[in-house]
């Protein structure tokens, strides 16, 4: 009998500390609180999304990067169609830090979108504690196993 390998996924957030939440579980779903992650899925409010993601406050979309070499302004495009406007765009570069693409910042930047580049798991639970505070903020997260 072989050892079954158990998934692993990363609880973000204690629901009862986000005040919002206490006081009406419905923001779950509202606020597209990032859940959890992992085995290439997110779990975001009330969905399961396989693959990469950019979450907004009030929806989340599929997002076509698996790799950072992927990541371009094209397939950010959503991300400056947004009402309010995106202040800081959160990227989930995967499971470890590495540098982003050239020239990406400063074509954020001309945009007038901050730049927050970290590994998926901090960028995830950074989006979560800036929506909690009600800023106007994306994350666009690559999947991670």
């Amino acid at each position: 009998m072989g050892v079954q390998k158990k998934k692993r996924f990363w609880l973000l957030i204690n629901l009862n500390r986000v005040p919002s939440v206490r006081n009406n579980p419905n923001n779950i779903i509202e606020n597209q609180i990032i859940l959890k992650y992992g085995d290439g899925k997110f779990y975001i409010a009330s969905e399961i999304y396989v693959g990469s993601v950019i979450v907004f406050p009030t929806h989340t979309n599929e997002w076509p990067v698996s790799e950072i070499k992927d990541i371009s302004m094209d397939n950010l495009a959503s991300v400056f169609s947004q009402n309010p406007s995106v202040e800081i765009l959160l990227i989930g570069c995967g499971k470890s830090f590495s540098s982003p693409p050239r020239g990406l910042r400063k074509s954020l930047s001309d945009r007038s979108v901050a730049l927050e580049w970290m590994d998926t798991g901090a960028a995830s639970r950074t989006y979560n504690v800036l929506i909690a505070e009600g800023r106007h903020c994306a994350a666009a997260l690559i999947a991670v196993d």
